[in-house]
């Protein structure tokens, strides 16, 4: 037994009663301390008598968690509060003492064992308080946490959310991959799958997956549907385990993508013309009406109740030439009413077929300038809406022979590699079978057609976390830039991105781009 500090006691009044100690015969105070003197005390009484000096403390040998009785695990880091916190609290009989100090002795890391030193004090007597100090010994086993357990069985998840979307490309989940990166939405995940025409989000939780719900419907379109599955029942204790399912459908309609609305509904959301471009894609659908600069929102809801499909995608989108633009004066926010004429690149040189259309894209368009747009002149559309549009003579007079889209800026062939950003990506599982060339080749096309919008809209790296490359990519692009032209003598389109929008601190995780 080791005593740090002698007893404290109250001061001896000058007629106090005075006795002789029972083992040394020095005088004492009998009202206070009894029969002995308070040395006699400190050799005959040990106040952590009732205290174990060996005790037991579980740890989960995967995710470093220690068991905090009964049933829960808590992460401790070695040394911490919260360690010394779960020893003390694994020692019985120490609630009847009042502690006064407790500390970390020092041991070899991998002996497994962790002393704590204890101080604590007692009353013994009335008036006289006793403090001792005594060492701890815990040994350090290892049990499985039942997180880590079910891991390696069957059955992990208890909530999938499967997010699809019904389109020939890529881009809305390169989208929104970006989202869930920039706001940690998928720190619960447990494992995240690619599928043919969508992502699996798996979780342990069910309230996890919720969660996620909830931040898709804050950043895209989105038709939520859940189901479950009964695993198991116990009928002793009507104790029953479910696998919960959501069904996530984004709305089949993207970015640049063609639309013909419904004649009842484009009356409904402000009398906006049926044939509209969609120029973004929100918690709702925006749409533009190239002719007028006229906007309208089409909120999720609305869409699900008469769901429709969009008349082209950015796939069938067609290069024009500009031979003359005028602007006509009106303008909405960034776009830019003009009368543009123009003709198709791969008919110049050919023929003299011109096209006049009117465009938003008058402030960014010159005379020789190449834009990108769709070809509806003798062209046939598998679209009962169109068909509508084209028997009623109030809106087929209004179908303009082509639709202009975006301004088409040249890259060179080695430029795509020399970007001075670069994008984070999820780290998703594989399928067991490597995917087709074909595919291999779309889903390359489909980012590469991403990274483009990136570098055109401003709008849409707000919402983004870009990152600066790696510093042999970032002096090439530097290079590249003083130089005005890529290597194979085209030129730059003055898309890079400026370096103040960068970030600096970019993990490795999976980088792409």
């Amino acid at each position: 037994m080791e005593v740090d500090a002698p007893l404290s006691f109250a001061p001896v009044p000058k007629n106090a009663a005075t006795i002789l100690c029972a083992d040394c015969g020095a005088p004492v105070d009998g009202t206070i301390s009894g029969a002995f003197c308070y040395d006699c005390i400190k050799l005959k009484t040990d106040v952590t008598q009732n205290v174990p000096r060996e005790a037991i403390l579980l740890m989960c040998r995967d995710c470093d968690r220690w068991l905090s009785p009964p049933t829960s695990w808590v992460v401790a880091p070695p040394e911490s509060r919260e360690l010394l916190a779960l020893c003390l609290k694994k020692l019985r009989g120490l609630n009847k003492l009042r502690i006064i100090d407790a500390s970390f002795i020092w041991t070899e890391p991998h002996s497994r064992r962790i002393k704590v030193k204890i101080t604590v004090q007692s009353e013994v007597s009335e008036g006289t308080i006793m403090q001792q100090s005594f060492e701890v010994e815990y040994t350090q086993n290892y049990q499985q946490c039942p997180d880590c357990a079910k891991s390696y069985t069957h059955n992990t998840w208890r909530a999938c959310v499967q997010v699809r979307q019904k389109v020939p490309h890529k881009r809305t989940f390169l989208y929104l991959e970006q989202l869930i990166l920039k706001h940690g939405a998928h720190k619960d995940t447990i494992n995240i799958k690619e599928v043919h025409d969508g992502i699996d989000f798996f979780f342990a939780q069910r309230n996890h997956a919720q969660a996620f719900n909830d931040f898709l419907k804050a950043v895209v379109p989105v038709n939520i549907k859940d189901s479950q599955e009964l695993i198991s029942h116990d009928i002793h204790t009507s104790t029953k385990n479910y696998k919960f399912s959501y069904s996530a459908e984004i709305v089949p309609i993207c970015k640049d993508d063609l639309v013909v609305l419904p004649v009842p509904l484009a009356k409904k959301i402000g009398n906006i013309s049926p044939l509209t471009l969609c120029t973004r894609i929100g918690t709702s659908i925006q749409l533009l009406d190239p002719s007028t600069l006229q906007t309208a929102d089409v909120d999720t809801k609305i869409y699900w109740r008469s769901p429709f499909r969009p008349l082209a995608d950015v796939q069938e989108l067609t290069e024009f030439i500009v031979l003359d633009i005028e602007p006509l004066g009106k303008q909405a926010g960034r776009h830019f009413l003009a009368e543009a004429t123009i003709a198709r690149a791969s008919d110049m040189g050919v023929n003299d077929t011109t096209y006049y259309c009117r465009t938003h894209l008058g402030g960014v368009l010159h005379v020789g300038d190449s834009a990108m747009g769709y070809l509806l002149s003798n062209t046939n559309f598998n679209s009962d809406l169109f068909d509508v549009l084209e028997q009623n003579n109030k809106y087929a007079s209004k179908i303009p022979d082509v639709i202009l889209v975006k301004k088409f800026y040249t890259r060179g062939k080695k430029n795509k590699n020399k970007r001075n950003w670069r994008l984070k990506r999820m780290g998703q599982e594989q399928s067991e079978m490597l995917p087709r060339k074909q595919d291999q080749d779309r889903m390359e096309k489909d980012f590469e057609m991403f990274l483009q919008d990136v570098e055109e809209d401003q709008e849409l790296r707000q919402g983004l976390a870009l990152y600066k490359a790696q510093q042999e990519a970032a002096k090439e692009a530097e290079a590249m830039d003083t130089d005005g032209e890529t290597e194979d003598g085209e030129e730059d389109g003055g898309l890079a991105i400026p370096m103040e929008q960068l970030l600096d601190d970019f993990e490795d995780m999976n980088m792409e781009g």
